[in-house]
């Protein structure tokens, strides 16, 4: 059932896992942000307006003064999976944890009380999840998978639910959103699917030189190492990437793919 509007991208969710089975991302990626959107909750979603939905976000958080749509993926009741944001784009989810993070929101208010999450909505939360975990390398656990329950709203630090929070993803997602409620009630699922073999390929290891953070508004990626070679996709401020192979004053940030970038706009972790 693959559709798309603009820059959305809606999948069933064998669909998206070929769809991630098959995307190159650039950026370092090491952990998956889980939330809920409240607003808008099951009452407003008819099975059929998957793209006004998010268009109303995306209007909603460009008004908040995001650059565009806060999440990288959003999940439907109807067990649909949507790309809103490229996965190469830092999230604008989590305070603190957004370089690194990928952020899905997934639709309904899963507070206590308010709306029972359908049977084909957990189904996908759980497969997006372990989908993600493999793709990336990514062990399920309580520092690869996270709530924003868990994070200060004033200062970004991971308090694990102290301090000034909101609820998200709800204090029924999965059983609770406490640390404790996601390692008793939903990693676990996450593992298990890893477990039934999810049909992604990791992104391939291999020796990495060095780290970098893009330091421009934005930075060309190109097939070859130099300013002629053809231009692939931007990469935008703030990402981390890692160097694999250099040539000059440039550096391969894919393990498999000649992906290149002029290393003089990326800033080297230490």
């Amino acid at each position: 059932m693959k559709e798309s509007k603009g820059k959305f991208i809606l999948f069933d969710v064998a669909e998206f896992a070929g769809w991630l089975d098959s995307k190159i991302v650039s950026r370092q990626v090491k952990r998956i942000q889980n939330h809920h959107t409240w607003l808008p909750s099951y009452s407003n979603f008819d099975n059929k307006n998957h793209f006004k939905l998010l268009e109303g976000m995306d209007y909603s958080h460009r008004e908040r003064g995001f650059a565009e749509i806060a999440q990288n993926l959003t999940t439907f009741p109807d067990g649909t999976i949507a790309v809103c944001r490229d996965l190469d784009q830092i999230p604008a989810g989590i305070k603190g944890a957004n370089t690194g993070g990928i952020c899905i929101e997934h639709l309904g208010n899963f507070d206590k009380d308010k709306d029972t999450m359908t049977d084909a909505h957990k189904t996908a939360i759980i497969k997006l999840n372990a989908f993600l975990c493999k793709k990336f390398n990514l062990q399920p656990n309580t520092d690869t998978i996270v709530y924003h329950h868990w994070y200060d709203l004033n200062t970004g630090e991971r308090k694990n639910g102290a301090g000034n929070t909101k609820t998200c993803p709800g204090t029924n997602f999965f059983g609770g959103n406490a640390v404790t409620d996601a390692q008793t009630n939903f990693i676990p699922l996450v593992v298990k699917e890893l477990n039934t073999g999810v049909n992604i390929a990791p992104i391939p290891s291999a020796t990495i030189i060095f780290s970098g953070k893009v330091k421009a508004d934005s930075l060309n990626v190109r097939l070859s190492p130099n300013a002629s070679g053809k231009l692939i996709k931007t990469l935008s401020k703030g990402v981390v990437v890692h160097a694999y192979e250099t040539s000059g004053n440039w550096c391969r940030i894919d393990p498999k793919e000649s992906y290149w970038v002029n290393s003089n706009f990326l800033e080297k972790e230490t």
